[in-house]
């Protein structure tokens, strides 16, 4: 934690592309816990983020645009968790969209664990 009130503007510079994952792009904004994350993602339309874990809970919030995941279409404001461990995915853009997101740990490993 810094030792002083800090912003991040919308149009902050600082995006990172996700060089396995085409289509995403992240903004980190804070690290609320140790290995955790709070982080803007961009998703270009017909973006796919394929099935995956993580070893820790995550929050996420549509804040742009339509997302397709858990078997259901999420617009804006749409907010859903989902607890470590716990298979999510696939994240579908249907229209360029952008997600806040936290995560309370590491991402672990990106992929399908069996």
């Amino acid at each position: 934690m810094t030792e002083t009130q800090r912003f991040v503007d919308p149009d902050a510079a600082g995006w990172i592309a996700i060089d396995f994952l085409p289509g995403v792009t992240l903004l980190p904004l804070a690290q609320p816990v140790q290995d955790g994350s709070i982080h803007r993602t961009r998703l270009v339309q017909g973006t796919v983020i394929p099935v995956h874990t993580h070893p820790a809970d995550e929050y996420v919030m549509v804040l742009s645009g339509t997302v397709e995941t858990g078997g259901r279409r999420c617009g804006a404001g749409t907010f859903w968790i989902t607890p470590a461990g716990t298979r999510q995915g696939p994240h579908v853009a249907v229209t360029d969209a952008e997600l806040l997101t936290v995560r309370l740990g590491a991402m672990g490993p990106f992929g399908e664990q069996e």
